[in-house]
């Protein structure tokens, strides 16, 4: 196999990974560790890198059949930014980043669908299903390790709006509290905040740190302006119910009682409250410093219009 731009500069596991589609991740080590695969007619390990051009010999493989994805429907989403490296989309409430977990397809594979002359198309980061928002999606290799690597040095900005029942106080300002996941007895993936070190799990929680500003107070709740240091797997989620605030429409760390009476009752609210709202980094090929922005949805506009409405009047 030739590598190709997309591929440049990818580690020999992902590489493999990617292209022997139906190959367990185990069989793709074993052919590297037994010296069958080369780059180049040299030997070669895990954590090479490839390069455009260079050739890798595979040994012959019986594989599983391709998936068939002809039932992934192509969609386009709000663009908020593209240029050659990259695209920002505004992803709306319940839909996936990803396939998986119960999720036959999602938004990369639904764009990758929509747009089959694409080479490369890879997601940046993730939000959860519920969360709506800017979302980075890299259109080559070298787009994605440098956003990813700006990520992982905490070099970007990412904040979101969130609606949370309660009045959350004004010098709170941090939520410094040590996240764990874990899996539950249901079988789904879990958050939780581990405050204490003394709790036999601590040395596993790793360091979360949210920042949180009160842009709105209303009379049983609060719109915050939350920017991540850190992007732990449900973070504000987690950090927020942990300080008492559940987010509205919360699924899962929420109050599902109050939830239930809000997307029934008058006001028909039935997403979380959730929105990635601005998204700060360098390009990964010009060096300009972008800040995009994406509006809140009408259903959240229009849920603080009528919260409005039922403050007391002086």
């Amino acid at each position: 196999m030739t590598v190709d731009d997309g591929s440049d500069g990818q580690r020999l596991d992902n590489f493999l990974m990617r292209e022997l589609k139906g190959a367990p991740k185990t069989l793709v080590y074993r052919i590297i560790r037994s010296g069958e695969v080369r780059i180049n007619k040299g030997r070669c390990s895990a954590d090479s890198r490839v390069a455009a051009g260079d050739v890798v010999r595979v040994p012959p493989l019986r594989l599983a059949d391709k998936a068939d994805d002809s039932a992934v429907p192509g969609r386009e989403f709000p663009v908020v930014f593209e240029d050659e490296h990259l695209i920002v989309v505004d992803k709306p409430a319940g839909v996936a980043v990803h396939g998986g977990s119960g999720v036959s397809f999602g938004v990369i594979e639904q764009l990758r669908r929509a747009r089959p002359q694409a080479r490369f198309l890879e997601l940046v980061h993730r939000l959860d299903k519920e969360t709506s928002g800017l979302l980075m999606i890299a259109k080559k290799r070298s787009a994605l390790n440098h956003l990813q690597d700006q990520l992982r040095d905490r070099e970007t900005g990412k904040r979101y709006a969130a609606l949370v029942w309660g009045h959350w106080s004004a010098s709170k300002k941090v939520v410094d509290v040590p996240l764990l996941k874990f899996v539950g007895s249901d079988g789904e993936r879990w958050v939780r905040a581990v405050p204490n070190p003394q709790d036999p799990s601590a040395d596993q929680a790793k360091r979360s740190i949210s920042l949180v500003r009160v842009t709105e107070k209303l009379p049983q709740h609060s719109l915050l302006d939350v920017t991540i240091k850190t992007g732990r797997t449900h973070q504000i989620r987690v950090h927020l119910a942990h300080e008492g605030h559940s987010i509205v429409g919360d699924p899962k760390y929420g109050d599902f009682e109050a939830n239930r009476l809000m997307a029934r009752g008058a006001l028909r609210f039935d997403r979380m409250f959730l929105h990635a709202r601005e998204l700060r980094f360098t390009h990964p090929a010009t060096g300009q410093e972008l800040t995009l922005t994406a509006p809140l949805p009408p259903a959240c506009e229009n849920l603080l219009a009528a919260l409005r409405k039922t403050a007391p009047t002086v």
